[in-house]
C-alpha cells in the first residue's frame, strides 16, 4: 500500500509518515497542493490523506484534481477544525465517512486504512 500525506503542518506529516513506515506502509508527504499534484503525476498511490484546510486550495478541491489524474484512488480527510459542515461535505464527497480529527493517533489511521483496504 502506498500512501500520500498532504498537510501544511510539516511536523505532523513527517511524523505520521515515519510512523506509517515503521508499520510497513510506504509513504510520501508534501505540505502544499502543488507538490501533491506533481507527485501524483509521477508516482502511483493507493490512498491520500488530505488536510481539509490547505492554504490556497481546500482538500476537497485537491481530491477532485487528484481523482482526475488517478481515478479509483481512495481518500481520507484530516482536519483540526472538526465542524459538522466539514464532516458532511467530506462524507458526501467521498461517499464514505473517511474523516479524521487532528491530532490523529497512528492506531486510528491504521484502523481506517485497514477498514478501507480490507480484503
Amino acid at each position: 500500500m502506498r500512501v500520500l500525506l498532504v498537510d501544511d503542518e510539516e511536523e505532523l506529516v513527517s511524523t505520521l509518515a515515519e510512523r506509517l513506515a515503521m508499520r510497513g506502509i510506504e509513504t510520501a508527504w508534501v505540505t502544499d497542493y502543488r507538490s501533491a499534484l506533481a507527485l501524483v503525476e509521477k508516482e502511483q498511490f493507493d490512498i491520500a490523506l488530505l488536510d481539509v484546510r490547505l492554504p490556497e486550495m481546500n482538500g476537497l478541491e485537491l481530491k477532485r484534481l487528484i481523482e482526475a489524474k488517478r481515478p479509483g484512488m481512495k481518500f481520507i480527510f484530516l482536519t483540526g477544525h472538526g465542524s459538522e459542515e466539514d464532516f458532511k461535505a467530506c462524507s458526501a464527497e467521498s461517499g464514505q465517512e473517511y474523516y479524521l480529527i487532528k491530532p490523529v493517533q497512528i492506531e486510528v489511521v491504521m484502523a481506517k486504512l485497514n477498514e478501507i483496504f480490507r480484503p
